[in-house]
């Protein structure tokens, strides 16, 4: 189904990228959180740990209200990321809009940090032009998930995650 030549090719068979809305998921969250701007934010380092005044603190900084995406909205941007893959010849495996956050999985031969960028700014343009969001609205957070799919069996087990589970991630990707 997928091949990769190890000698010639950086870049894993696919991505399983998420981004969140704004102001869904802040530092001392209950589920944990990340802090890129952190020197010590290295691959297996422990998360920010809960703390509810961590996350009150958080929320008293933020400049907007949280943003959610209703059903018209969830759609939009599932049709953006799936308009935008097809326009830069990225295979779009899957794609899932949730109240809170999207998921995609996608192959290209490119880093993955620029993708979600650009996932992130075309979806918005497309909910303004759809005029489902005001100018005024931010609607994602900074940054966003990335997790390299190296192996074939990876690839549809990311699919079925993004397209039917929203629990933890039924694999492991270290091997």
């Amino acid at each position: 189904m997928f091949t990769n030549d190890w000698d010639d090719n950086i870049f894993p068979l696919a991505y399983l990228l998420t981004f969140r809305t704004f102001g869904t998921w802040l530092h001392g969250d209950e589920r944990g959180s990340v802090d890129t701007h952190d020197r010590k934010n290295v691959y297996g380092m422990p998360d920010i740990s809960p703390n509810k005044n961590l996350e009150k603190l958080m929320q008293e900084k933020m400049k907007s209200q949280e943003f959610l995406l209703d059903e018209i909205q969830r759609k939009t941007v599932e049709e953006a990321v799936a308009e935008f893959c097809q326009h830069k010849n990225f295979l779009l495996h899957a794609v899932n809009a949730r109240t809170n956050h999207v998921h995609a999985v996608i192959s290209t031969q490119t880093k993955p940090e620029p993708v979600i960028n650009f996932l992130k700014s075309y979806s918005t343009r497309k909910l303004r032009e759809s005029n489902l969001i005001s100018a005024e609205i931010k609607p994602w957070s900074r940054g966003g998930s990335r997790r390299y799919l190296w192996k074939e069996r990876h690839v549809p087990l990311a699919i079925e995650y993004v397209l039917y589970g929203q629990g933890d991630i039924p694999f492991e990707i270290k091997d």
